[in-house]
């Protein structure tokens, strides 16, 4: 692992051949790229072109993550820096009888499981010696707040929610644990997401921004 600085400098040479190449479109952070092919074939020379460049600078295309992926008609999907791009339909286009398809993106499968991570480690049996929840959620904002803006101007609207609900679950495990034998018969039924949002608790749901056309 090299850092993203480094990564550019040696990898500007990529970056020059595609200029002149001309054989799609390159779309690179640091040594993660995605080349943008209308047709099979075109993507079928980049791919060639890109293992030409790379062996010159003595490197190879990562086995396991390199591959031909078809976007048409919502065909197949990749993941890019976090996020799942894949075509979906447009439900409004569809209900007027047009079948037209748009490139979305939202959270990855690894990006979930990530920030679940994250969160239920700060929610953990851990933090059994935390008297009061609102610790937990002082400690769980700035972890919200930060993925949150990452993703939040992609088609994430699902995903937002249901983290919303997964840190919902954790929090009310903690208070459960935190009752004990005191816990009363229907005091769970209290802990619902808007009372822990009264608490300061960052709520994911709503804040996706769809950016404007251009």
């Amino acid at each position: 692992m090299i850092s993203p600085l480094l990564a550019n400098i040696y990898l500007h040479r990529l970056d020059e051949a595609w200029a002149s190449a001309g054989r799609g479109t390159l779309v690179r952070y640091a040594d993660d790229a995605v080349i943008l092919c209308r047709t099979r074939a075109e993507a079928e020379a980049a791919l060639d072109l890109a293992r030409e460049v790379l062996a010159s600078l003595g490197l190879d295309l990562h086995p396991d993550k390199t591959r031909i992926v078809d976007l048409r008609e919502g065909r197949e999907g990749f993941d890019f820096l976090g996020c799942h791009f894949h075509a979906r339909v447009s439900g409004r286009l569809l209900e007027r009888g047009i079948r037209r398809y748009y490139l979305h993106r939202w959270p990855s499968i690894r990006s979930m499981k990530r920030v679940r991570a994250k969160v239920k480690a700060l929610t953990g049996r851990n933090r059994n010696g935390v008297k009061d929840v609102r610790v937990l959620i002082r400690d769980l904002n700035p972890v919200l707040r930060g993925w949150g803006n990452y993703f939040r101007t992609g088609n994430a609207a699902k995903k937002f929610r249901q983290l919303d609900r997964y840190v919902v679950g954790r929090l009310r495990r903690f208070l459960v644990r935190r009752q004990g034998r005191h816990l009363r018969p229907g005091q769970t039924r209290q802990w619902t997401e808007d009372w822990l949002n009264g608490l300061g608790l960052h709520r994911l749901r709503g804040t996706v921004r769809y950016p404007e056309a251009a």
